[in-house]
């Protein structure tokens, strides 16, 4: 008896408890929830900018039609619901560069905006960027090109270097995504 008492008491410090409990899985679950409200909030451009699996997308466009508390209530969480296979502060991470409260966002805005410049200025600064950027459209980066270096010349407004801003900083934001990571589930 006391041998199988040891071996019991083994198991128990060999195994201990290994899962998350049920008030940290309640806690984690009521976040992604309220991340949910926070992006019912957002517009649909920014929305766009966060790479959301579909049906969480659809669920945030669902709440945005409906009238009653308590029927928005339980969309939040049927959003928090489908929310679950995301990280929390992954999503946090990507509505702050959506929105461009993050360091990271406001970085990648200078840097498009520096290459957007650097790319009127100068010529040789279009091969440098080919070789940086091999997937762009080049054709359509030349044409952008001259015509803000003609709006430039002529004093018009800068709608084609606007244009080439938003062709520019998707390419240089930085890549975000929402999955935990299988080896987090793990420890």
């Amino acid at each position: 008896m006391a041998q199988y008492q040891d071996n019991l008491e083994d198991d128990f410090e060999d195994d201990g408890y290994d899962r998350p409990s049920k008030s940290q899985i309640k806690r984690e679950l009521q976040a992604l929830q309220d991340l949910g409200k926070e992006m019912t909030k957002l517009g649909a451009e920014t929305l766009n900018k966060i790479p959301l699996p579909a049906d969480v997308r659809e669920a945030i466009d669902e709440y945005a039609k409906m009238k009653s508390f308590g029927a928005q209530r339980r969309q939040l969480q049927l959003i928090g619901k489908r929310m679950n296979g995301l990280d929390p502060q992954k999503v946090r991470a990507a509505i702050d560069i959506a929105t461009g409260e993050s360091r990271a966002a406001v970085a990648a805005h200078h840097r498009a905006e520096r290459l957007r410049d650097k790319l009127i200025a100068e010529d040789a600064a279009l091969t440098d960027f080919i070789k940086d950027f091999p997937g762009v459209d080049v054709q359509s980066l030349r044409q952008l090109i001259r015509s803000a270096r003609k709006e430039a010349q002529m004093g018009k407004p800068p709608k084609s270097a606007r244009e080439l801003y938003r062709l520019i900083h998707p390419m240089v934001s930085p890549e975000v995504t929402l999955e935990k990571d299988l080896d987090e589930d793990n420890e």
